[in-house]
């Protein structure tokens, strides 16, 4: 696996499991899946020998990022390496006007667009704006993620300036209309060589300053009707693109009930870890079942809903350290499944993840207890502090006081 973060960490974990050996080729020895995996190759995902040295031998190379140059992987496959997803396919989850522009032609729902490649491109900036209105996002092509590389532009003199800008820095601009949307979607599938596809239930992703802070699976409030189209697209790219392993197709439900595709990820994706905990089948198994061309497993959900809230670093690290503040969530939520990366601390970054599976959700309420309880739960291990005013030194009398609440 080309990438030694948390997706490469969590696919070593499923690999164990399937009798497998992941090698990692990671940036340093100290990233989260180089920590745990006994086969590392140091090393960068530009750098061809790099690449070829964690390949050789090897069954199948894939990937926890998107980033490797397509013209590597290339050369890679020309020599004979089995590279899954191909080349061909990560593409379109490389560069975004390459997907917006492919989907299209396919016939597959995207917001209306504007590919800016030459700054004589934008001056085609006026006729666009004139056609879907301003405010405008203002994307760049290649290299973001996580809310990196995405600009909402007030007006059309903004929105020249950040085309400029990722211009300058060699990367073509992608202007989208502002899209009126209730929420934001994931259909999660995998396909495997063979051919052979499954689905995920369709999840609510909720965003803060670009970055997932929330999952519910299965989306609340969603129809059968809706979640069956989003799943049938999921599948259906999927197989015209040739993905092999698992590929998330990031969706806006607008205000009047359509489905728009935003992104594609062609791996394991945040919005899938709910998977380790509430689904007969993870993500990370599932990817390797499908990369090595195995039977894909069961995708049902375990429970009549999971919540997975992420953990971000906070503004400044706590004084407390992890483990304590492991030790009291514990304490107040035993059923937490938590899961952390091993990474150091810093605002915004992704440390962990927390899964709560609503094995006892009947109706809104129960879900909107679950929803608050991760919320507590991923804020308590980034600040350690609770929201809700709780104090951890209260005592036992406390900790069962909270645990009949829960059960009530």
């Amino acid at each position: 696996m080309v990438g030694g973060g948390q997706l490469a960490r969590m696919t070593h974990q499923a690999a164990i499991a399937l009798g497998q050996s992941l090698r990692v080729l990671a940036n340093s020895a100290d990233e989260p899946a180089a920590q745990v995996a006994p086969d590392v190759v140091v090393g960068s995902h530009t750098d061809l020998e790099d690449l070829r040295r964690v390949a050789a031998g090897a069954d199948v190379l894939t990937f926890d990022h998107e980033h490797v140059p397509s013209e590597l992987l290339d050369k890679l496959v020309a020599e004979g390496v089995n590279v899954a997803p191909p080349p061909q396919a990560l593409l379109h989850a490389q560069d975004k006007l390459v997907m917006r522009r492919r989907l299209a032609d396919l016939g597959a729902p995207v917001p209306r667009y504007l590919g800016i490649e030459s700054p004589d491109g934008i001056d085609e900036l006026d006729e666009f704006a004139a056609t879907v209105g301003v405010p405008v996002v203002v994307k760049a092509a290649r290299g973001g993620y996580d809310g990196r590389g995405v600009r909402v532009a007030q007006d059309l003199a903004q929105a020249r300036d950040i085309a400029r800008d990722y211009l300058s820095g060699g990367v073509p601009a992608l202007v989208e209309e502002r899209v009126a949307l209730r929420r934001e979607l994931s259909a999660l599938v995998a396909r495997s060589p063979f051919g052979q596809g499954a689905a995920w239930p369709v999840v609510e992703t909720v965003q803060r300053d670009g970055i997932c802070v929330q999952v519910v699976a299965p989306a609340p409030e969603l129809t059968e009707a809706v979640a069956a189209e989003a799943q049938r697209l999921a599948l259906r790219l999927a197989g015209e693109l040739g993905v092999v392993g698992v590929l998330a197709v990031e969706l806006f439900e607008t205000t009047d009930g359509a489905l728009l595709i935003n992104e594609l990820a062609m791996r394991p994706h945040n919005s899938g870890h709910w998977t380790m905990d509430g689904s007969l089948t993870s993500q990370f198994e599932q990817h390797l079942r499908a990369v090595l061309d195995y039977p894909l497993g069961g995708t049902d959900a375990v429970a009549p809903v999971t919540v997975m809230a992420n953990v971000l670093g906070a503004a400044q690290e706590p004084t407390m350290s992890v483990d304590e503040r492991m030790h009291h969530l514990f304490a107040r939520m035993p059923d937490a499944r938590v899961h952390l990366y091993g990474k150091t601390e810093r605002p915004g970054r992704k440390v962990g993840h927390i899964n709560f599976v609503g094995t006892d959700v009947a109706g809104p309420e129960d879900l909107a207890k679950l929803r608050e309880r991760a919320e507590l739960a991923a804020h308590w291990l980034s600040h350690a502090q609770w929201t809700d005013g709780w104090d951890p030194h209260a005592g036992d009398d406390a900790e069962r006081s909270d645990e009949e609440e829960r059960r009530r």
